[in-house]
């Protein structure tokens, strides 16, 4: 996986608007025009949300007759996906000691462990 394609795709998914056209995206193809109604700017303003994203591999853009349909791409997203999960699984580890700890600690102050002392 490389760095920069990662950091690209980070920075790319850091703004709201991007995040929302790729939501969007999801469900199916579109035209710049449909992806800009929703959002009160400019299709030029969406257009640059387009390249970042585009720069990023996140989408491409087609060509169908006047249309210039844009996909989403899911490689870049499973790539983060996966080092995501990587630091997931280390938390999650983190959580089980922690919690393993907490009942050592519950096991100990209970009323029948001092009995047993």
């Amino acid at each position: 996986m490389q760095t920069q394609r990662l950091d690209a795709t980070f920075a790319a998914l850091a703004d709201p608007t991007r995040r929302a056209i790729l939501a969007r995206l999801a469900s199916g193809e579109a035209t710049v025009t449909e992806l800009a109604e929703p959002f009160a700017m400019s299709q030029p303003a969406i257009s640059k949300h387009l390249k970042v994203l585009e720069h990023a591999g996140l989408i491409t853009r087609g060509r169908d007759a006047q249309r210039r349909p844009c996909r989403i791409e899911a490689q870049p997203l499973a790539e983060a996906n996966v080092w995501l999960e990587h630091y997931r699984r280390i938390w999650e580890q983190n959580y089980r000691r922690l919690d393993a700890l907490l009942d050592e600690l519950q096991t100990e102050r209970s009323p029948t462990s001092r009995k047993k002392r």
